[in-house]
């Protein structure tokens, strides 16, 4: 794969990933949206399983363009020894290993941490799994749904009566996220020891940090944040209002001067501020359902729209409430020109540039590969001739 000719944050570092699913490829294309070539192993003949989970994208996998652009795709049979031969070929040039595997399936396989820092001292091993590599729960298999459950997630989310999952997979994209960004830590400790290091990753771990607050709202045994659908669980008003027009607007209040603008500039209400009911976030979270009521009367003669305009002048912060279509469509994101045409193998699709706009560089903005699209170009890279290509696929290596 041709590599830019500007020089990105990542630009010469070569990253092994032996992925499937969400997890482990959310942080490699983050690695190569900074410059890294990223080397996706995948089994011969149906790749990653996540090239079927459904066929929305001109009939590839919505899961699998979002995470799996700018990278070179390499099968390998890792049950072969002759890909396993392959595969340490590639590891003596490469700079980090990633692996999401099943639980121990990377040690059964000899590529653990520990059983490569000899052979590759330069090597960064990063293992992401549900419950990380000890501990009682280490060999539980693990899907987001099931993290989401597992961290509380869902004992906070939803309404009163139905907890609810996230609309997206927000343990992985966690534990995607604590695997990317510790992987360039390493990279950036490796640069002043010289010497990989062994990175562990849970899903647990990384959801379980995002609850940090509603872990420590329930401290010492406090009642935790009760499940309040779209609104916030301890902040009121925070949340959706439906207006005159049938159509909700999203709007938050974080202090007691808002409070006082809300009630003068946009329910046009100034003693309803000096209302005892209401007269602190705690009360006006705990009297919720009268100050809805309230809120929702004094809507009911407007539009959404003159609602927002009311907000806006008072100085509230509030949203629309988008769909999908909505978010293609948002003109923010276009004014500020966030999407590009990227390949795959259906043709070009539009992807999303990544958060951080940089004054430096512009982010690798590459195809997502077919299966096993560029393994005679790497293995001819490793030292394997035609011959040795053709011995490979005949013994199902490749």
């Amino acid at each position: 794969m041709n590599q830019p000719t500007q020089t990105l944050p990542l630009t010469g570092i070569t990253v092994v990933s032996l992925e499937h699913a969400i997890a482990a490829p959310f942080a490699s294309r983050q690695l190569a949206d900074l410059g890294a070539r990223v080397i996706k192993v995948e089994r011969p003949g149906e790749g990653d399983f996540a090239r079927r989970y459904d066929e929305r994208v001109d009939g590839l996998a919505s899961h699998f363009v979002w995470v799996n652009r700018s990278k070179e795709s390499l099968t390998l049979d890792l049950k072969n020894d002759q890909a396993i031969t392959a595969l340490r070929r590639l590891l003596a040039k490469a700079d980090v290993l990633i692996q999401n595997l099943a639980p121990g399936a990377a040690a059964r396989m000899g590529l653990s941490y520990e059983q490569l820092k000899d052979e590759f001292p330069q090597l960064i091993v990063c293992d992401i799994s549900g419950y990380g590599a000890d501990g009682p729960h280490r060999d539980r298999k693990a899907y987001d749904l099931l993290i989401q459950s597992e961290a509380g997630f869902l004992s906070i989310t939803g309404t009163p009566d139905t907890p609810s999952k996230a609309g997206c997979s927000i343990a992985d994209i966690a534990a995607g996220m604590y695997a990317f960004t510790s992987i360039q830590s390493a990279l950036l400790l490796r640069a002043k020891t010289g010497v990989g290091s062994g990175i562990d990753v849970s899903m647990l771990e990384s959801l379980a940090e995002w609850m940090g607050y509603p872990l420590y709202y329930a401290y010492k045994d406090a009642p935790p944040p009760v499940r309040a659908g779209a609104s916030h669980a301890t902040i009121f008003p925070y949340g959706p209002f439906k207006a005159g027009d049938s159509r909700s607007v999203m709007l938050g209040l974080q202090n007691e001067r808002e409070w006082l603008a809300f009630c003068d500039k946009v329910l046009q209400d100034a003693a309803l501020a000096s209302d005892a009911r209401f007269a602190s976030n705690a009360q006006r979270s705990a009297n919720r359902i009268e100050l809805t009521a309230l809120i929702e009367q004094a809507f009911s003669a407007l539009t959404v729209a003159q609602v927002a305009k009311r907000l806006d002048e008072a100085g509230i912060a509030n949203a629309n409430m988008n769909n999908m279509h909505d978010l293609w469509e948002h003109e923010q994101l276009k004014a500020r020109d966030r999407w590009v045409s990227v390949g795959t193998t259906a043709g070009q699709v539009p992807a999303l540039k990544p958060p951080g706009r940089s004054t430096a560089f512009e982010p690798v903005m590459q195809a997502v590969p077919g299966v096993g699209q560029q393994t005679d170009a790497i293995l001819n890279e490793l030292g394997f001739d035609e011959a040795s290509r053709a011995a490979m696929r005949a013994a199902k290596a490749i």
